[in-house]
């Protein structure tokens, strides 16, 4: 892959860190984590290299920190809670956190499994799971779960998880709204049954 298939955009004042956030999290999208170097994500977000290392020093420091962003990006997408607190569709708000930006979980799946090379990356990785499992826990909540929220949060994050994997496979759509239907059934189950 060339590095004009990543995408680029000129970061505009005061976005610097963002779009190197950004850039770093799209060519590993693109080019895995050993395409993530100073000089593939300076191209990317259209600036000189040294910018990169100002910013974070080490590459690590540059992984955590995209680590980071993809998933605060993810789960501000999602507006989970936001769709329980104005009835709106739970479906939807799933499908908003599954496919509003599948460059964010590619990163963060390339991220996942470089853990098992680099134990160092376990606690990110682990720090990235914990927080879509509060994300999911809040909306729970707003929806009416009471009992073991995140427990059932933690299970739902399971199948998301999946469900996100089939969509970078190729599963369309329609069949993830289906799937997204069914748990959201049981999800409406475990609220009015308690």
């Amino acid at each position: 892959m060339t590095a004009s298939t990543v995408p680029t955009a000129t970061p505009k004042y005061g976005e610097g860190r963002e779009a190197l956030l950004r850039a770093a999290v799209d060519v590993v999208a693109h080019k895995g984590l050993r395409g993530l170097t100073y000089r593939a994500v300076a191209e990317a977000a259209g600036v000189n290299n040294s910018l990169v290392a100002h910013h974070f020093g080490t590459r690590d420091s540059l992984i955590a920190a995209a680590m980071e962003w993809s998933s605060e990006q993810s789960i501000a997408s999602s507006r989970l809670r936001e769709a329980a607190e104005n009835g709106g569709t739970f479906t939807e708000a799933l499908l908003d956190l599954l496919l509003e930006d599948p460059g964010l979980q590619v990163f963060q799946y390339e991220m996942i499994l470089e853990a098992r090379r680099r134990p160092e990356l376990a606690g990110p990785v682990a720090a990235l799971y914990e927080s879509y499992v509060d994300a999911l826990s809040g909306g729970l909540e707003a929806f009416g779960i009471r009992d073991n929220v995140r427990v059932v949060a933690r299970t739902l994050f399971a199948a998301l998880d999946g469900l996100v994997m089939q969509y970078l496979a190729g599963v369309g759509r329609e069949e993830l709204a289906a799937a997204l239907e069914e748990v959201h059934q049981v999800v409406l189950l475990r609220r009015d049954g308690g």
